[in-house]
């Protein structure tokens, strides 16, 4: 057997989502919004799985789809992109899995930003090559350039980055950005750009690629989600961008994942793009009031609560909030006794993980929130 799967625990996000199950308690662990889907674009996908093509549709996506992936980046951040730099994949997730693959050789070394998102370091091991983590600090969670040029060595292949970050809830600035594709630049590195969270921003904020920055559109294979844009994580509809060449190789690696993603999907995802640039801001205003809402129950209830500026996840410091326990402790406590399934952020690192924080999604309805509040409360008086 292969010993990365063999010695491999179940996904974080997949335990506690069980866990949740379970107890009958209220799920703010796993990633995924109750709310906030445009109607419209589920209409699209029941009319063309009724009136369209259900036979595989061409490995790197539907025309239209490509085009109008093309040309929402266009629009949204004035990016000169055709349809062949567009490949379209089962999920962002398989999107990262195939840039990995078909990027990082054996003896490759890859830089990952931790907290990090649990696919990466399985992918980069499967491909031969070995996760070298630089970790962001909280509460600020700033990249820190002088960290990330120890970590380069002369086998560093690429950089894992992912703007705006699961789980910190943060966009990162310009100075950021410039600083990594400064250093991808000079050290002729690809950077593997995970921007699913791209239009999941809070406070009026902006997003800008990194393939915009000079020099870096060659040597840059952004990831993007369908799924997250439209509240439709259950889609599995994902896509990746890079110059043609880059673009190719990457689509060699996914015509043997999933080779093709649902034809009436793709074709509701490509109305959205084309017709949906209305319904960003409302999707956005809406996690707004969500976030807020539970910012300011858990600050009530005694929490200390990070500053969440992007994503739909905020992190909770327990040391802060005068919780004397580690972030396991108070999950496995917080589902089994109190109702309330949170994600330990140790999960998110190997090598020396922050333990004094859990991450809650508050992309839930009003009453969804309401109860995670009052299980959140209950959990806390468990180690009063």
């Amino acid at each position: 057997m292969n010993p990365i799967y063999e010695q491999m625990k179940t996904s974080v996000f997949e335990r506690m989502s069980l866990a949740a199950a379970k107890h009958g308690a209220v799920n703010l662990g796993q990633g995924f919004p109750d709310f906030g889907w445009p109607d419209e674009i589920l209409d699209a996908a029941a009319k063309a799985l009724t009136n369209g093509s259900n036979q595989y549709a061409p490995s790197r996506g539907l025309p239209s789809l490509r085009d109008a992936v093309a040309s929402h980046y266009g629009r949204q951040f004035g990016q000169d992109l055709s349809a062949d730099q567009i490949c379209v994949t089962s999920g962002a997730t398989e999107a990262l899995g195939a840039a990995i693959l078909a990027t990082v050789e054996p003896g490759d070394e890859v830089i990952v930003f931790t907290p990090a998102y649990d696919s990466y370091v399985p992918m980069i091991r499967r491909a031969g090559g070995t996760p070298v983590e630089v970790a962001l600090e909280p509460p600020e969670w700033r990249i820190d350039c002088d960290a990330i040029e120890r970590a380069v060595s002369a086998k560093t292949r690429a950089i894992i980055f992912n703007n705006p970050h699961n789980p910190a809830g943060r966009l990162f600035d310009a100075a950021e950005l410039k600083a990594i594709a400064d250093i991808a630049r000079d050290r002729d590195l690809i950077v593997i750009s995970d921007e699913v969270w791209e239009h999941v921003l809070l406070d009026g904020r902006r997003f800008t690629p990194l393939a915009t920055f000079p020099g870096m559109s060659e040597r840059t294979i952004k990831v993007g989600s369908a799924g997250k844009i439209f509240s439709l994580t259950g889609w599995k509809v994902g896509w990746l961008v890079a110059v043609p060449h880059l673009a190719n190789l990457v689509s060699r690696a996914h015509q043997f994942l999933t080779f093709a993603t649902a034809p009436n999907l793709q074709a509701a995802v490509a109305f959205g793009l084309d017709e949906g640039d209305g319904w960003l801001q409302p999707m956005r205003d809406r996690f707004q009031r969500a976030r807020d809402r539970m910012t300011d129950g858990l600050g009530a209830a005694g929490f200390k609560v990070l500053d969440a500026t992007s994503t739909y996840f905020l992190c909770v410091d327990l040391e802060a909030s005068g919780i004397a326990v580690d972030d396991e402790r108070f999950a496995t406590a917080a589902v089994e006794q109190a109702g309330v399934a949170v994600v330990p952020l140790s999960a998110f690192a190997e090598h020396d993980p922050p333990r004094h924080l859990v991450r809650l999604c508050f992309g839930k309805k009003d009453e969804t929130i309401d109860a995670g509040i009052a299980a959140m409360a209950k959990a806390r008086e468990l180690f009063a």
